[in-house]
């Protein structure tokens, strides 16, 4: 008998996800009727019955309908278990394929059965929530970075879209995605670090903050504290993050009327969240949040909307190299216009800008990364290390290395 499409898809997305990561992929038509999965047939029945109790069919039937949603859906749950979902057709939307589940931190199984107590109604409920009890550390632990990558790829396999982190903005982890307290322990110099240039990128409004966001994500432990709810400890760490982000906002120039209206409304809308999922989407949309008002503070009343628009372009493109003709096209200017207008408007030609804000760049990379100089310039798309060195000279005085030292002697 010829396998179906999901059927199909299901063979080519275990090709691309390494054996090691053990992430399974469900295929569902439009209704939540179960097609196929990766998944060892021992366990389908058990994980499927949980994805029904953590409501996930109904999400998943909601998320079909909603054809204006182009990006993958996290799906999340009282006990820190999440699941993306994503479609095969724009169209029609027959075919919904879920990742996972998986665990952004190992998770702890007395704090699990006292989530799951809600749940166990009956004795068929409560031999599931055993069953499930025993399987959870046979489950995958991933960072949400890297499970929102897997997700992406198979998104974009399917849709042939080609969507990035950046596209996902508003459905990217908060920055205090909880890790094992043990293990980051050791680094607290490490931590406040890299928590403290993801703070500085809110009172500067950079709005290319995802390097700063995920180094933090990496290092942070949130709030350590373990209480009998894995719901109730996210919400207290975003609670947290939320109240240290408006005030890096304030600091950068935000009105406190506006900081604390703003905060106060975010924290409300954690304490109404059900679940890990909408945490962390609300988490993140949060910090883009503030990070953009400031942003949009700093911004030069001066400049006229095609130059502040090159200016945001150069400060997200900092990675790579920025082409003057790339620029124009995007204000809609010859080439010969754009740099005329651009060294009237902010002082310095489109070349001193771009190499301005890369060594603005690299200082924070400096502080606030383990980084070589080398992986600086290539991060930074410096032709080579000589010419990152010398032009950080000429602009700060001093090499690289000199004010790496000098930084951390503060």
């Amino acid at each position: 008998m010829p396998m179906s499409t999901g059927e199909q898809n299901l063979v080519l997305f275990q090709s691309l996800i390494p054996k090691s990561e053990k992430l399974y992929v469900w295929c569902y038509d439009s209704k939540g009727g179960y097609i196929a999965s990766s998944c060892p047939e021992e366990e389908q029945p058990l994980l499927d019955q949980t994805f029904y109790v953590f409501d996930g069919l109904e999400k998943l039937t909601a998320y079909a309908a909603d054809t204006e949603k182009t990006h993958p859906e996290i799906v999340g749950s009282p006990i820190g278990m999440q699941w993306a979902l994503t479609y095969e057709s724009e169209r029609s939307r027959n075919l919904i394929f879920v990742i996972g589940p998986t665990f952004y931190t190992p998770p702890d199984e007395q704090q699990v059965r006292s989530a799951l107590v809600p749940y166990i109604r009956n004795p068929v409920r409560s031999s599931w929530a055993d069953s499930l009890c025993d399987l959870l550390h046979d489950l995958p632990v991933m960072s949400y970075a890297i499970f929102i990558r897997y997700a992406l790829i198979i998104h974009n396999t399917l849709t042939g879209q080609q969507l990035d982190l950046l596209a996902l903005q508003s459905s990217y982890s908060s920055g205090l995605n909880i890790k094992n307290h043990e293990v980051f322990s050791h680094d607290r110099y490490k931590i406040y670090a890299s928590e403290k240039a993801m703070l500085d990128t809110v009172r500067r409004g950079d709005i290319d903050y995802m390097d700063a966001l995920q180094n933090s994500m990496k290092l942070s432990t949130g709030v350590p504290v373990k209480g009998q709810e894995p719901l109730r400890q996210v919400k207290t760490s975003i609670i947290v993050f939320i109240t240290l982000v408006s005030r890096a906002a304030m600091e950068g120039g935000l009105p406190p009327d506006i900081a604390y209206e703003l905060g106060d409304s975010y924290i409300q809308s954690v304490e109404d969240c059900r679940d890990s999922g909408e945490l962390s989407t609300l988490a993140h949309a949060m910090y883009h949040d503030f990070v953009y008002r400031v942003h949009y503070l700093h911004a030069d009343p001066g400049y006229s909307h095609e130059i502040q628009k090159c200016c945001d372009y150069i400060n997200l493109s900092l990675d790579r190299k920025i082409r003057t003709s790339d620029l124009a096209a995007l204000a809609g200017y010859t080439e010969y216009y754009l740099t005329e207008k651009f060294k009237k408007e902010t002082g310095q030609s489109v070349s001193s800008y771009i190499r301005s804000a890369k060594i603005e760049r690299a200082k924070m990379l400096l502080k606030t990364t383990s980084l070589s100089v080398h992986e600086i310039s290539d991060k930074l798309a410096f032709n080579t290390p000589n010419y990152f060195i010398q032009s950080f000279r000429e602009i700060t005085g001093c090499t690289p290395a000199q004010y790496r030292r000098q930084r951390s002697e503060v």
